[in-house]
């Protein structure tokens, strides 16, 4: 996956591709996968990295939406759960189960919680996630060992899936290349083509060299998240014939996290909060050896690439780990804290609160001919993906063809038969999957390599020459929040790792030493916004 390459693909005068993507994040990715592997000539580009935005700040979570349920989403559900499954089974390196506990403080409540939660098994059907099972006082404190106890009577035990949402990105764009798709960052949409009112191409930029190239497409899928009526308005303006599509479709919502030191909650299970004063769920998950806190459901008006949590998200989430955690965590504590923006569906029933907001998502087709996917979430990209492509040979006139990614094994993913198992050591790597003795091959050859980039972070230089070799990392952002996790897991250790990752990148890259300095400045602004103690 190199980008140089992937740019002299698409600077060919002529060419038509079958299925054009716009968007870098779970959906578009998706989306791209599903085309590719179909055979059709597929082309995604992203404005700025692959799952710069809500992608990368997700809760880590591969599950079926437990609170769903309660909201009669019974159809969303359970094709959430089937994805759960496939995910499992296509990507085991990124994917994997995780128990959480529910603590109760009613008898009555334990009883109705396991009754929704058997309800959630019976959806899932035969799966390798564990049912739900009623727990006492003393198996939720020993499974929550610092959960606050004071009327505490039981709580229900159930399983749902974990990942790490940016490298799971990271290998599905791997994925799209080794099947013949061109993936781009860092390719904005500028404008776009139409001849007698239908979408024919789009011009996009190569934020590097500074050049436009145009493209030719059968079909154009937007899949840009809170950016949908964003391109919805460019193709409208690009042409007079395309009629306006009326009031923003999208309704943006901020979910903002606290990332915790692991003592305060240690052990092997997750906490779910099953309900707040303002209809949330919260989620206390280990992570990563730190512990995940969130998140909080806000409507905002304005968009952004790297939204910062508000200090009333941050003051909800520490009140509420205080309420549940007995040991109390406050700002200083705070390790890292992020926001990401769900695309939701935009409904004038809901007023001023998205909590309530559907998370399903919706395809719509322009007069156009523009394809645009609004809501949805990681755990369903490929389903998302595949009803995309299922519309886009309709729309482009495509052969049909029929979809292969429902078994198919994402990059990385463990040959079967062989040897799935890492040292425990090495577990911060299991996510580079059967790629981790050419990852370690690296250290070997250059022992410089294979030293931590910081005390308090597992990270490894080599990590960072792999990144920008074979992942298409081109910023000190690109290694340190999404090809690794140490911004989202310490923002004051990834702050000082910046020198050091910025120096590997010019010597990969071939950068000049301004270049370098100038990432070191863009980054370290960048990290002061992810925790308050990052300032000092």
């Amino acid at each position: 996956m190199q980008r140089e390459e992937m740019i002299a693909a698409i600077d060919s005068p002529g060419q038509i591709w079958d299925v054009i993507v716009i968007g870098g994040g779970a959906t578009g990715l998706g989306a791209a996968l599903e085309a590719t592997t179909r055979g059709h000539r597929t082309v995604l580009v992203e404005s700025h990295d692959f799952a710069k935005g809500t992608s990368s700040r997700s809760t880590k979570l591969v599950h079926g939406g437990v609170r769903y349920l309660r909201q009669g989403q019974i159809g969303m559900v359970r094709q959430s759960l089937r994805e759960r499954e496939r995910l499992l089974n296509n990507a085991p390196h990124i994917v994997h189960p995780l128990q959480f506990v529910i603590p109760s403080y009613t008898t009555a409540g334990s009883w109705y919680y396991y009754a929704g939660l058997k309800t959630y098994d019976f959806l899932a059907g035969r799966t390798q996630f564990p049912g739900a099972r009623l727990l006492s006082r003393q198996q939720v404190t020993d499974s929550l060992p610092t959960l606050n106890e004071a009327k505490l009577r039981g709580g229900v035990l159930y399983s749902d899936g974990q990942f790490d949402d940016s490298r799971l990105a990271i290998s599905l764009a791997r994925t799209i290349a080794e099947h013949k798709g061109i993936v781009l960052n860092y390719t904005p949409v500028i404008s776009m083509v139409h001849q007698g009112g239908k979408l024919t191409g789009v011009v996009v930029l190569d934020k590097e060299s500074g050049r436009e190239i145009s493209l030719q497409g059968r079909v154009i899928v937007n899949a840009t998240g809170v950016f949908a009526d964003e391109i919805m308005n460019l193709d409208e303006e690009s042409s007079p014939e395309v009629p306006h599509h009326g009031e923003p479709v999208v309704m943006p919502s901020q979910g903002s996290h606290l990332v915790l030191d692991r003592s305060f909650l240690p052990g092997d299970a997750a906490m779910m909060i099953p309900e707040t004063r303002d209809g949330r769920v919260l989620f206390a998950i280990p992570w990563h050896n730190h512990l995940l806190f969130g998140t909080t459901d806000l409507p905002v008006e304005s968009v952004t690439f790297d939204p910062r949590p508000l200090e009333e998200e941050v003051e909800y989430l520490i009140e509420y780990a205080g309420m549940y955690l007995s040991k109390k965590p406050t700002e200083s504590d705070i390790l890292s804290q992020f926001s990401g923006l769900r695309p939701l569906v935009r409904s004038e029933s809901a007023g001023k609160s998205t909590a309530s907001l559907s998370r399903e998502h919706e395809i719509r087709t322009s007069p156009s001919g523009l394809i645009s996917i609004i809501g949805g979430k990681w755990t369903t990209y490929r389903h998302m993906g595949e009803q995309l492509i299922d519309l886009a040979e309709k729309v482009g006139d495509l052969k049909a063809r029929p979809s292969q990614t429902a078994t198919l094994p994402i990059h990385g993913a463990p040959v079967m038969g062989k040897d799935k198992s890492l040292s425990s050591d090495d577990e911060f790597l299991n996510v580079y999957g059967n790629d981790v003795d050419d990852l370690r091959l690296l250290s070997e050859k250059d022992p410089s390599l294979g030293k931590c980039l910081h005390p308090r972070l597992p990270y490894l230089a080599s990590q960072v020459v792999w990144a920008a070799r074979h992942e298409m990392a081109r910023t000190v952002e690109d290694v340190l929040a999404r090809r690794t996790r140490a911004l989202f897991l310490d923002a004051q250790a990834a702050l000082a790792c910046a020198p050091q990752v910025a120096s590997l990148l010019t010597q990969v890259l071939g950068t000049s030493e301004s270049w370098k300095q100038e990432q070191i400045d863009s980054f370290e602004k960048l990290a002061r916004g992810y925790c308050p103690r990052a300032n000092g």
